[in-house]
């Protein structure tokens, strides 16, 4: 990965993006793809949609969602603690003793979700899951008064931001689900604008999709591609306790897997192995049995239906603020996307 696609990559993991406030990471990524998009739009969603050869009769649409789980503030005390609603899918128990940001009008404010020392819990309490009602974030606030003039009700919170390298070109950190997605289709996109595309390619950071998959609805709607691929992360197998009988044998640094199942296009699938074979490009197979949960999913059925293909960043940890995946699995991925891109032409027929 050279230096500018990485610090791409880092600018989208140091951004906030929950579900509903994601401007400031659409921001960051109209200012990457602006120097080699044909065509470049903020829809009302807040879906921004980059293209090369906009006016080509066949479309092919990529989306990699750029929101993240996260919080809000629902009620300020007369303390100056703040108390939240969730943003997305949680695991409440990711949330104790975490470091977060709120992000306010006047920029973040940092603050902590912890609960008390496990010395003053009952034996009761330390056998208890908590629920997101009995956790409170500290801002350090001496009062309700003080907390309100830096924090308003409906301010998104997310984990404390940051990049972390790892050994073996690994990498860790909070919303690499799904700021890799975003990555790939917009580098997958940078690539096809230095060839010729028989095909108009829109590379779309979707919205809202931790939230029902409603940016990819409305992106796809105005854009009526024929084919299209989700790029999101997958669980990783290969760490202690996951399943290989249940969810397949996924290893991070080996390569996007490539899906196969009903929400996915036979002739896309086919399409996509076979490219990756042929060019050398590291990737894995698995299945899916069943509408995916990601922008595959509302993609395979805009209007008259899509053809649609999954590429997925194997992911260690999701959800939580230590997700790991592998740098060279991001390269692999949108070298892969544009060569599906640039195969296309005007005898391509995905009818399965």
């Amino acid at each position: 990965m050279d230096a500018q696609s990485l610090d791409f990559l880092k600018k989208l993991l140091h951004t906030p993006a929950p579900s509903g406030y994601e401007a400031p990471i659409q921001e960051v990524v109209r200012e990457y793809v602006g120097s080699f998009s044909d065509e470049l739009k903020t829809d009302l969603h807040g879906n921004v949609i980059a293209a090369v050869n906009p006016s080509a009769k066949r479309r092919v649409m990529l989306a990699g969602h750029c929101d993240q789980i996260g919080l809000l503030v629902q009620y300020i005390d007369d303390e100056g603690y703040l108390w939240a609603n969730l943003i997305g899918g949680w695991d409440i128990q990711m949330l104790i003793g975490q470091n977060m940001q709120v992000h306010t009008a006047s920029g973040p404010v940092h603050g902590v979700i912890a609960r008390k020392a496990i010395h003053l819990l009952t034996p009761e309490e330390r056998k208890t899951v908590p629920e997101i009602k009995d956790l409170w974030i500290d801002i350090g606030a001496k009062s309700g008064d003080e907390a309100r003039e830096k924090i308003a009700i409906g301010d998104p919170i997310t984990f404390e931001l940051g990049f972390r390298p790892m050994l073996n070109q690994l990498a860790s950190a909070p919303g690499m689900d799904n700021r890799v997605g975003v990555w790939v289709v917009m580098e997958a996109l940078r690539q096809v604008s230095e060839k010729s595309p028989h095909v108009g390619v829109f590379s779309v950071s979707t919205v809202q999709e931790e939230i029902g998959l409603r940016g990819a609805r409305t992106s796809a709607f105005s854009i009526e591609p024929e084919v299209g691929i989700a790029v999101d992360v997958t669980h990783a197998t290969d760490c202690p306790t996951v399943s290989k009988k249940e969810h397949g044998d996924i290893k991070v640094g080996s390569g996007p897997v490539v899906y196969r199942g009903p929400n996915v296009n036979p002739v896309v699938f086919s399409s996509l192995s076979q490219l990756a074979s042929k060019n050398e490009i590291s990737y894995q197979i698995n299945g899916i049995s069943r509408p995916a949960g990601n922008d595959a999913n509302a993609m395979q059925l805009n209007q008259g239906g899509m053809a649609t293909g999954i590429v997925a960043i194997p992911n260690r940890y999701m959800h939580s603020p230590v997700e790991v995946i592998s740098l060279d699995d991001l390269e692999h991925a949108a070298r892969l996307l544009a060569e599906f891109c640039l195969s296309i032409d005007e005898s391509t027929d995905f009818t399965p």
